[in-house]
């Protein structure tokens, strides 16, 4: 257990500075100073010491999603389930578009919708994160990093809900999975970067700029149709396969596809898929650290 004092005193310059006492009761005694310029410096240590905070925060959006809610959790299966059927009956009977790989169609759109479903989760949630928890922002300090962070974490529930319907579609289409699945989690990693990276982004601008909450969906919405979630990467005409590659998921969901179902992947796609990724994940860091500490004026 801890205890925190929290004291405000001025120096003789009249510079607020704020002194964080915190004690362990039973063991070791220590004390965490935070003042100007301090918090730069430990700023990613901090993050470690209020990992008690994250986990609490993100079991907190867990139970949130799925309270008072008629159905529950079956909302993870039922949403990917019926855009699987749309893009199914429109791309493959409608358009007479072909999986290039030997899985069925509905396997390789189901294999798009799930990377891609966890993104747009994430970045939704991600993105209204700091102004949901405005009370919690303008009272005490910790990392705000830790309010977006536990946002993503908390989309992974429903991807994980996600990959149990796959398996039991491959197992009634009497699909085995190939050895490349092993790689899953290196492309799970990346969509997960993805979504960090430009949820950080976005929540900064969401506090700064609030008409920014209209503007999500639709780039939500506007990001399905230009991502190869209902047809293949490889149904892109080769003139346009660069520019299309600069999608970061695009990449991600070619690398689903060859994991789960042995598809062709496209390897260009998937290294710029990895720069495109860490460019964003870069300037989400950055933006969100530069305008962290207006958010409790803005807010």
């Amino acid at each position: 257990m801890y205890s925190y004092l929290i004291k405000i005193r001025s120096n003789s310059k009249n510079i607020m500075t704020t002194e964080l006492a915190t004690t362990q009761k039973k063991e070791d005694e220590w004390d965490l100073v935070i003042k100007k310029g301090i918090t730069e410096k430990n700023y990613w240590k901090d993050l470690w010491v209020f990992r008690e905070l994250f986990y609490i925060l993100s079991w907190r959006d867990i139970k949130v999603r799925y309270k008072q809610t008629v159905i529950g959790a079956s909302w993870s299966i039922i949403r990917p389930l019926l855009t699987t059927i749309v893009f199914t009956f429109a791309f493959s009977h409608i358009a007479k578009l072909k999986n290039p790989g030997t899985a069925p169609y509905a396997l390789m759109v189901y294999a798009g919708m799930m990377p891609w479903q966890f993104f747009s989760n994430a970045l939704s949630e991600a993105s209204n994160s700091l102004i949901g928890n405005s009370n919690l922002i303008t009272k005490i300090y910790f990392p705000r990093m830790i309010i977006p962070a536990s946002s993503v974490i908390t989309s992974l529930v429903d991807f994980g809900i996600s990959f149990l319907i796959l398996i039991v579609m491959m197992a009634f289409y009497r699909f085995m999975p190939v050895w490349q699945i092993f790689w899953l989690p290196v492309f799970t990693l990346l969509s997960f970067a993805c979504a960090f990276g430009v949820g950080l982004y976005l929540t900064a601008l969401n506090v700064k700029y609030r008409d920014f909450r209209y503007i999500i969906p639709f780039i939500v919405q506007f990001g399905l149709y230009v991502t190869p979630v209902g047809f293949s990467s490889s149904a892109v005409p080769e003139k346009w396969r660069l520019l299309y590659s600069l999608n970061p998921m695009v990449g991600v969901i070619d690398g689903f596809r060859y994991c789960l179902l042995g598809d062709p992947m496209q390897w260009e796609s998937f290294e710029i898929s990895i720069i495109v990724t860490i460019l964003f994940l870069w300037l989400g860091i950055y933006y969100f650290r530069k305008m962290e500490k207006s958010f409790a004026d803005n807010i």
